[in-house]
């Protein structure tokens, strides 16, 4: 029986230096079997603000917003346009060759011709008119017309000026009581467009912010695939080490072969890991490019970003009511609605207004003149002798009036809907600026405790390596606590990237993004 015995252990001993001396060569090989990417891709370091900038550069929505906002300045040039003055020039000339049954103004003797046949009036008329119009801010409505002519009559005419130069020059006014009265109400529409001017520069104030922050958030991210990448490699190479010395002691004959092969299956699942990180690098540089617009050539280059900036791990000072107080002030959904309040209140007020009868006042001037050539005509036009005036009221008023009872209704209806918007809003806002501050604390928090967690296991990984070497512990027990390890080394690294992160957020609900940059929107 103990021969037997005895001949089993020299049986598996053999076997095992055996099956070492295959498997020792395969776990070198497998160790080293990490594929290596080659290093033709160009490198580019970016730093957080360079970034950014590119981004609102180049970037679509931006571009697209920014045209939409100075589209929306052509309205208000558009609404001031109606109160510019009209000018319009009319040159006619004209002939007019008609029969004559009995004597007219000018004509003397047997006009009825002879033979029974009618006497021929021949006259030919040259005439200018100039025309001055314009609507005013207070309602009013003016028309100058100076129209000089000149007519001559052939023939035998006893006129007294022939050719005769006549010009008469007119002014007319009409200024709305009540109605369409005053410059408040007639400036309703250019105030309008004023406010949705302000409301697009809000629209896009809003698309830079969201620009900024998702920047912020990929650079972060990329800088976490960056530092995770280097605790996959710690990680592997804390296996790579813990295999080199477990070959030595299964080679000298003091471990076990399943020691080895626990350290090898350690290692190809540290490779592995280490290629998913790199790969998630690859993938958000891709994602932060495209947020930068580049061009579809560049694009399709391989560029390796390498960010510069360091994540911050210091608390910033912060005060939930002050970060509520400047996100009511500065937030552009807050300011919009603000502006679409406004708009309402004009809207109510003209429509008002359009619910008074028109009563308007009418009033005309005029002179007139008559001479033998131009200058004459001229002098006697501005000589006062020939004149005309005259004034007058209309009243209008629509039985009913429904039409404009049922806008300043409709408008009454907007105003209360744009007042319980704002409200919801600044609701909306304070819940998401209280959510962002907890966020950014309990970030800041996981910090401290991920790095008391990482210290721990540092601690419990080196005691066991110890136990390891005099023997008192099993390869796989060293193998936990290096995965325990890394897993804390990623939770911090999560922790600090998570932090600033929060701090993007915070400062895009705040409204204050631009200022951590130093960048005005002209």
């Amino acid at each position: 029986m103990h021969t037997g015995t005895h001949l089993y252990r020299r049986v598996s001993l053999i076997m095992g230096v055996l099956g070492l001396s295959v498997l020792l060569p395969l776990a070198t090989t497998r160790s080293a079997e990490i594929p290596q990417q080659p290093q033709t891709d160009r490198r580019e370091a970016i730093s957080l603000a360079d970034a950014v900038l590119r981004a609102l550069q180049h970037n679509l929505d931006i571009s697209i917003s920014r045209q939409t906002k100075e589209s929306r300045l052509t309205d208000i040039i558009f609404e001031q346009a109606k109160f510019d003055p009209l000018l319009s020039l009319n040159g006619q000339y004209n002939r007019s060759v008609s029969p004559l049954n009995r004597p007219v103004l000018g004509f003397g003797g047997n006009v009825a011709g002879v033979g029974g046949e009618p006497a021929r009036f021949d006259q030919n008329s040259s005439q200018v008119t100039l025309d001055v119009t314009q609507n005013l801010l207070t309602g009013a409505n003016y028309d100058l017309n100076f129209s000089p002519s000149r007519v001559f009559v052939s023939g035998n005419p006893q006129f007294l000026f022939n050719p005769g130069y006549q010009s008469g020059l007119a002014f007319t006014l009409t200024q709305p009581l009540l109605r369409n009265f005053g410059t408040d109400v007639n400036k309703t529409f250019i105030r309008i467009a004023q406010n949705n001017a302000k409301f697009e520069e809000q629209v896009f104030f809003d698309r830079v912010l969201t620009v900024i922050a998702t920047i912020e958030q990929n650079f972060w991210e990329l800088v976490f695939t960056n530092e995770n990448l280097k605790v996959a490699q710690a990680a592997l190479k804390a296996a790579e080490e813990l295999l080199a010395s477990n070959r030595a002691k299964a080679k000298a004959g003091v471990m076990a072969i399943v020691e080895v092969l626990q350290a090898e299956a350690a290692v190809a699942s540290r490779v592995e890991q280490v290629l998913v990180a790199e790969k998630a690098i690859r993938d958000q540089e891709d994602q932060l490019r495209r947020l930068l617009n580049p061009s579809e050539a560049e694009l399709r280059q391989d560029v390796r970003l390498v960010p510069l900036d360091k994540p911050v791990q210091s608390l910033e000072p912060m005060s939930v009511e002050e970060a509520i107080d400047i996100a009511i002030e500065r937030r552009p959904e807050v300011l919009q609605a603000s502006k679409n309040i406004e708009t309402s209140e004009l809207n109510i007020k003209f429509a008002k207004n359009q619910l008074l009868p028109n009563l308007s006042f009418q009033g005309t001037s005029g002179l007139a003149g008559l001479g033998k050539d131009g200058g004459d005509m001229l002098q006697r036009n501005f000589g006062g002798d020939f004149y005309n005036y005259g004034a007058g009221l209309v009243l209008s008023y629509p039985l009913g009036n429904r039409s404009a009872w049922s806008q300043y209704n409709k408008r009454q209806l907007e105003a209360r809907n744009a007042q319980v918007s704002l409200q919801s809003i600044r609701q909306q806002v304070i819940v998401s600026v209280k959510e962002a501050v907890r966020r950014v604390q309990t970030d800041f928090r996981r910090i401290e405790t991920t790095r008391s967690a990482r210290i721990t296991s540092e601690k419990q990984l080196q005691a066991e390596q110890e136990r390891l070497n005099v023997g008192l512990s099993t390869t796989r027990f060293v193998l936990d606590f290096q995965r325990d390890l890394a897993t804390a080394r990623g939770n911090e690294l999560r922790a600090i990237v998570d932090y600033n992160k929060s701090l993007s957020n915070l400062a895009r609900n705040k409204g204050t993004t631009l200022e951590r940059y130093q960048i005005e929107l002209q």
